[in-house]
């Protein structure tokens, strides 16, 4: 709690770095901020070949929305998988890369990672912004389940930013971690059911139900199941859901202001 009062204190400086995240993203790009929308476009676009036309990946049918468009059922599950990839990967530098600002002077550090993230939030609320438009020109009336999607990203936010504290402070010690982070990011990708529907999991570990929970506690799995409840199937999480969710990230958040806080005096003479 003392370092959450310590990011608040600091907002002037937290709005700061994320306008100026902002402003480097995509500075001196011709296309600026549409890349945002064009890569997990693009990415799309190679998936739904591959899976729906070549493999013949079936996407699920909506329930109760009867919406069956593979390009939907994908957006829905990769958008929030992105999220987590980017806020991650780049929040995990987010120290080092401002190594000279952390030899210079106190502030909260955590400031940093806070303020990569929220340069990615503010991305990932336009694609999402954007989602819910094609969904609603499809005809599905996702207007009254948007509320349920803004909950669900407060809660991500949090489980990202506290895997992010955690390997930003730990990149530090250890560079390392960076190379182990891109494979480990990979791994969990293919572990959720971002580009398949979790009913082919279901199936293939149907005498397995020990391998079944294991892969149903991985969290993002809960995370994209529920942004398909709201967005996708127009119904809402199941409870048990949600609880998983909170649970995973408030341990998040915790464990990782906790190590963040162990290893913060010193970083300046780390880096």
């Amino acid at each position: 709690m003392t370092s959450l009062a310590e990011i608040k204190d600091s907002r002037d400086l937290f709005v700061n770095l994320t306008l100026r995240e902002l402003r480097g993203k995509y500075k001196r790009s011709v296309l600026g901020w549409a890349w945002s929308l064009l890569n997990p476009l693009a990415t799309m676009a190679i998936f739904s070949i591959v899976f729906a036309v070549f493999l013949r990946v079936p996407p699920e049918e909506g329930d109760p929305s009867g919406l069956k468009v593979f390009a939907l059922f994908l957006l829905c599950g990769l958008l929030p998988f992105n999220y987590l990839s980017a806020g991650v990967t780049n929040g995990l530098n987010a120290l080092v890369t401002n190594a000279n600002l952390v030899k210079k002077v106190y502030f909260p550090r955590q400031v940093l990672v806070a303020a990569v993230l929220a340069s990615w939030l503010v991305s990932f609320l336009i694609e999402l912004g954007l989602l819910s438009v094609v969904l609603l020109v499809t005809g599905n009336m996702v207007l009254p389940w948007l509320p349920i999607v803004v909950g669900l990203v407060v809660l991500q936010t949090a489980f990202v930013f506290g895997i992010a504290l955690a390997l930003s402070v730990g990149n530090v010690y250890f560079r390392d971690l960076e190379y182990l982070t891109t494979i480990g990011l990979q791994v969990w990708f293919y572990l959720t059911p971002v580009i398949y529907p979790i009913a082919l999991v279901e199936d293939a570990f149907a005498n397995r139900p020990t391998l079944l929970r294991l892969y149903e506690l991985n969290p993002m799995t809960v995370f994209v199941g529920c942004y398909r409840d709201a967005l996708y199937h127009l119904r809402a999480p199941s409870a048990g859901d949600l609880g998983i969710l909170i649970l995973a990230s408030a341990v998040s958040m915790t464990f990782g202001l906790m190590l963040f806080n162990r290893l913060e005096p010193r970083l300046a003479e780390e880096l």
